[in-house]
């Protein structure tokens, strides 16, 4: 499913039209500076927990040696962080059936 499509469920079910449902899902989910609910408060290292479906957080990774594959020289790679999501109990069980 893709963005227009989730669009024109959310317009179904909740009896909107799909203009309104889509700028909904980018008000969410959006991932320009600045916009998109979600994005913004992983951005403030703070997490997204919804009740039943899951948690979207920041994770960090740490600086460390690798090697680059074609050379086989050491190279360090940095330290970053990312995004993550966890499944919470029922989306899993849901899904698990």
């Amino acid at each position: 499913m893709n963005k227009s499509e989730m669009a024109e469920k959310l317009a179904n079910k909740c009896e909107i039209s799909q203009a309104k449902a889509a700028e909904i899902i980018s008000c969410i989910f959006d991932t320009k500076p600045g916009q998109g609910i979600i994005a913004i408060e992983l951005d403030a290292d703070r997490d997204v927990s919804i009740a039943g479906f899951g948690k979207f957080e920041t994770r960090r990774r740490s600086a460390r040696m690798g090697r680059n594959p074609a050379t086989g020289e050491a190279i360090r790679i940095e330290a970053k962080k990312y995004p993550a999501f966890k499944a919470g109990k029922g989306l899993k069980d849901r899904v698990a059936v």
